[in-house]
């Protein structure tokens, strides 16, 4: 697919290391080694189009080349989110220096922040194609629905597949390895998505919990999704979801607590994290791992 070049630049505040937000390994996003390019392929925000980005990392900011159409001041803004480079990098240093734990985690991968799903439509979709499966068949079969319905980009000499915009899913009847009763659900969340109930804005302008309880009217929506499609699409900075076991998990190890915190005790602990409660609970799961790792001296 051709398509015309447009360039633009994401400043940064704060350390920021383009590699480890690559190589996080988050939802479809898997890779296993970094070129220097971050590259992306999805539908904008306002649902009219796909595009395919190219990111790069500069001296002190981000450069991005976009190819395909749409508001080109919209498309950044919405990497700047999927890729936390939407947000005050020198605070985040400050909350992590003033906590021992983040402090460590911290050093060990300074430039470290979360990355996003694209859009709480994609992640809506996301929802239903791995619910119930191995973390790598869904990445096949969204790898598949976007390669036989979506569009695919050429980008930094590789193909790159944007997800089927939601008019496109619409007419889908069926999809190899994807059970006939997720059609249906893909439909909904199609519907939702063209009647506004997924934009980012809307969704952004409520709370957390009213927001996670409104997209749970989407058929195969619970709230471990919901918070997934609110927290890790609308690049909420500073909301602890406690339906995520593997962040109690990571703060009794790392935090030196010989029981599992149960919702109170982990609240207690994150209010040292704000603004950046969303940030510390993936920088303790994805980086503290490393710390776990590291043979005692």
């Amino acid at each position: 697919m051709s398509t015309s070049i447009r360039t633009t630049t994401l400043p940064l505040t704060g350390p920021y290391d383009l590699r480890e937000v690559a190589l996080m390994g988050f939802g479809h996003r898997d890779e296993s080694s970094f070129d220097g390019v971050m590259r992306l392929a999805f539908c904008t925000d306002a649902l009219d189009s796909q595009v395919g980005v190219e990111v790069r990392q500069l001296d002190g900011a981000l450069a991005v080349a976009v190819h395909g159409e749409g508001d080109l001041g919209a498309i950044a803004a919405q990497v700047a989110r999927v890729i936390s480079a939407d947000h005050d990098g020198e605070a985040w240093a400050a909350i992590c220096a003033a906590d021992p734990v983040l402090a460590r985690v911290h050093a060990a991968a300074p430039g470290f922040r979360p990355s996003n799903f694209y859009s709480p439509y994609e992640a809506a979709v996301w929802a239903v194609l791995s619910a119930r499966r191995a973390r790598q068949q869904g990445i096949a079969l969204r790898r598949r629905l976007s390669e036989q319905h979506g569009a695919l980009f050429a980008l930094a000499g590789r193909p790159e597949a944007a997800l089927p915009l939601p008019e496109q899913l619409l007419g889908i009847e069926d999809l190899p390895g994807l059970p006939a009763d997720r059609i249906p659900r893909l439909h909904a969340i199609a519907r939702a998505a063209l009647d506004g109930q997924l934009d980012v804005g809307r969704l952004a302008a409520m709370t957390p919990a009213e927001a996670m309880l409104d997209v749970q009217r989407l058929p195969g929506i619970g709230p471990f999704y919901s918070a997934l499609i609110v927290i890790r699409a609308c690049g909420l900075a500073d909301v602890l979801s406690t339906q995520e076991d593997h962040t109690r998990a990571a703060v009794q190890a790392l935090y030196g607590l010989d029981h599992t915190p149960d919702d109170a005790e982990l609240e207690r602990i994150a209010e040292a994290w704000r603004p950046f409660r969303t940030w510390a609970a993936v920088s303790l799961r994805a980086v503290g791992s490393r710390l776990l790792d590291q043979p005692s001296r």
